[in-house]
């Protein structure tokens, strides 16, 4: 029988860094990660992004149930089945969140998770490259596990995009993760020397060669629990015990379906598939949330996009370049240039998030037939709408049932079709002049509200930021799962720390977020705690009156 003190299930973004913490801690640790290596080109290269989360060997191939107010299409959910889970698969993009994203947490009942609170732990995990473009060493980490770099931003479109920003009144900030996120610049990304710098690099690799550490594959079946308190999990096959506790972070899919399985949840959806009642709490599986966006796509009147490399030989000509030296075109996610706005005068911190890219492309890798062109993905940050993850059945084996129910209020569509307006406008600025031929989507002709609202339905995308779903809050509140120390609230020795914990979704893309939660309720278990900081961050002065 395998035991350990603690027992951590799922090896990606969370979960790496709490058996590092552990570890270093001294700790004697299990991992449990069903997916397999994270070895190979598709995944360490980062220009190859497309790819891997395209691929079943490395994704669970989720996808949502037909989404009723976006014509009843089913979305596509990835999430990493490979060791660093969706850190090995996902756009490499590095976003803290917004400082009151944080400090909303800490207001919704998430005691000791404001801004203050989370600031330190993101600059304990970072290790952080500017690369002379820019932003206050001050409010970065220097010598954590995580490395953080920027692209090379040489390409000219990546420059026409923050200098169209600057035309159209918005401010230019030298480090959204820094002091100031609201603004245009330069994007970061979890590449060091031209690979991708997963969750698996920065803390499991490290944590792997102390000893204390052991990976263990296999699919979690559910948590065993004996009188009130979590003491292993069952493989199916076999059985790994847990000294002290167990730390579910399988993400804000397969945390909320694992504790289900496990008998907490909601005790009649329980009942409905046969499982005892072991907590009845009515939020897991609720609250789900994730970000939406649309890509505003235009075809250049100038070869200088990717486009060139979009062939046979080119793509030949990146790949050997990238292995043979970790340079050129493959040694980059191509985000390079980063924006984060208000949509309206009153919207005290930006809402709205642009990601550009000097090609105009769909996350399947399929290529606009205009060729040579760009386009910058935007959709709103905080979205009202909430969905669910549900069981289908008692049966492991069986992916949950997903609603997102993306779109389901009126403020979805305002905030929306803000943005898409408030792109074109950025796009008709004068640093787009020599560059711009005519708008592919959503087209020039797409202009009256009922118009945009169809292009929405029809060609909305998830960001693949789902979170949620195991709600952190206060013990004595009825729809929280975890309190804000990551444990169960209703049984002992169980906590969750993932995604899946975020009261609200943060601004950005969650890669972040999640490790930051990993290293934070680390210090939970570990009964210790780093100081709070004192940074105030920027905010618009004059937000109430103005857009920008």
């Amino acid at each position: 029988m395998m035991e350990a003190d603690y027992v951590v299930v799922g090896a990606g973004s969370g979960g790496c860094a709490v058996a590092y913490r552990l570890a270093e801690a001294g700790k004697s640790v299990i991992v449990i990660e069903y997916g397999g290596s994270d070895a190979g080109p598709f995944i360490q290269m980062p220009g190859a992004l497309s790819y891997p989360m395209n691929m079943s060997r490395y994704d669970w191939g989720f996808s949502s149930e037909p989404e009723p107010h976006l014509g009843g299409r089913r979305m596509a959910t990835p999430r990493g089945k490979v060791v660093g889970g969706s850190s090995s698969i996902n756009g490499m993009i590095y976003v803290r969140g917004h400082a009151r994203d944080f400090d909303t947490w800490r207001d919704m009942g998430a005691d000791g998770w404001g801004y203050a609170d989370v600031l330190p732990y993101y600059k304990r995990m970072e290790n952080w490259h500017h690369g002379g473009q820019g932003g206050d060493d001050a409010w970065r980490g220097l010598d954590g596990p995580l490395h953080i770099s920027r692209g090379r931003r040489d390409n000219p479109l990546v420059q026409a995009f923050v200098e169209a920003g600057r035309q159209a009144g918005y401010p230019v900030t030298g480090d959204y993760n820094g002091h100031q996120q609201e603004g245009f610049g330069p994007f970061d990304m979890t590449v060091w020397k031209g690979a991708r710098y997963s969750a698996a690099k920065a803390y499991l690799t490290p944590a792997l060669q102390s000893s204390r550490v052991r990976l263990v594959r296999g699919l979690a079946h559910r948590v065993i629990m004996q009188n009130g308190r979590a003491t292993g999990v069952d493989l199916g096959d076999q059985v790994v015990r847990a000294r002290h506790e167990v730390i579910l972070a399988a993400s804000s899919i397969n945390s909320p379906k694992l504790l289900m399985l496990s008998g907490i949840g909601p005790a009649a959806h329980l009942s409905e598939h046969g499982i005892p009642v072991i907590a009845d709490r009515p939020g897991v599986g609720q609250n789900l949330q994730d970000h939406l966006e649309l890509y505003v796509q235009m075809a250049a009147s100038q070869p200088v996009s990717l486009y060139k490399y979009w062939n046979l030989l080119g793509k030949a000509y990146v790949g050997a370049r990238w292995l043979l030296t970790r340079t050129g075109p493959g040694a980059s996610n191509q985000f390079e240039s980063a924006g984060f706005i208000r949509s309206a005068a009153g919207v005290e911190y930006p809402d709205l998030q642009y990601h550009f890219l000097p090609i105009a492309i769909r996350y399947d890798g399929q290529a606009a037939p205009e060729g040579h062109g760009f386009q910058a993905h935007v959709g709103p940050m905080r979205s009202p709408s909430r969905g669910e993850i549900t069981l289908r059945s008692a049966d492991p084996l069986e992916a949950p049932k997903i609603v997102f129910n993306y779109m389901s209020t009126e403020k979805d569509w305002q905030d929306f079709r803000a943005g898409i307006r408030l792109t074109r406008e950025i796009f008709a600025q004068e640093a787009f002049a020599p560059y711009v031929k005519h708008e592919i989507q959503p087209g020039a002709h797409v202009q009256s509200d009922d118009e945009l609202d169809a292009v929405i339905r029809e060609h909305a995308e998830s960001a693949y930021h789902p979170c949620g779903t195991c709600r952190m809050g206060r013990a004595d509140d009825p729809g929280a799962v975890v309190d804000p120390e990551g444990r169960v609230i209703g049984v002992d020795g169980l906590r969750v720390a993932d995604s899946s914990v975020f009261p609200q979704i943060t601004n950005g893309n969650l890669n972040a977020p999640s490790i930051m939660t990993g290293e934070k309720i680390s210090d939970h278990i570990l009964g210790r705690r780093l100081s709070p900081s004192n940074d105030a961050p920027w905010i618009h002065p004059n937000w109430q009156t103005e857009q920008r």
